[in-house]
């Protein structure tokens, strides 16, 4: 089954977390002083926040999967929907260790499908999803942009 993922940026995780378990009736699943992720069944979103960005009200969307084979499809559906899928692969990010693929929609909104293996130790290592529109390099710490 899926799951739509919102990652939020955020200048204030503790209000930010207090606000949102509010707003969800429910406490963060994963909480680190820069990142917290909510993993709810009602409504079933993967919703995040994070500082790691330079804006707050920044964001990417996606669909979480649970199988290789919805990775595939989902990919593959993004990659007839785009202008240009960026196949990942293996990432960290978000302390998360997964597989996955981008696309800019029309108005220039990221989107991303991802199957995560399990947690990580460090914020991420994932380079190439700032890069989509733009050939330059980023920060390796930036996989949220």
């Amino acid at each position: 089954m899926k799951r739509i993922h919102i990652g939020l940026s955020v200048a204030d995780v503790p209000a930010s977390v207090a606000f949102y378990s509010r707003l969800f009736g429910a406490e963060p699943t994963l909480v680190k002083a820069d990142y917290a992720k909510w993993q709810l069944e009602d409504p079933r979103v993967n919703f995040s926040i994070s500082k790691r960005c330079e804006t707050p009200g920044d964001f990417h969307l996606g669909i979480q999967v649970e199988t290789p084979a919805e990775l595939a499809d989902i990919s593959d559906r993004l990659r007839r929907a785009g202008e240009e899928l960026v196949a990942e692969g293996p990432a960290t990010c978000c302390y998360h260790r997964s597989d996955k693929a981008w696309v800019f929609d029309p108005q220039e909104i990221r989107w991303e499908t991802f199957l995560t293996h399990g947690e990580a130790a460090i914020y991420g290592e994932d380079s190439l999803t700032p890069s989509l529109k733009d050939d330059s390099a980023e920060d390796a710490e930036s996989c949220c942009r």
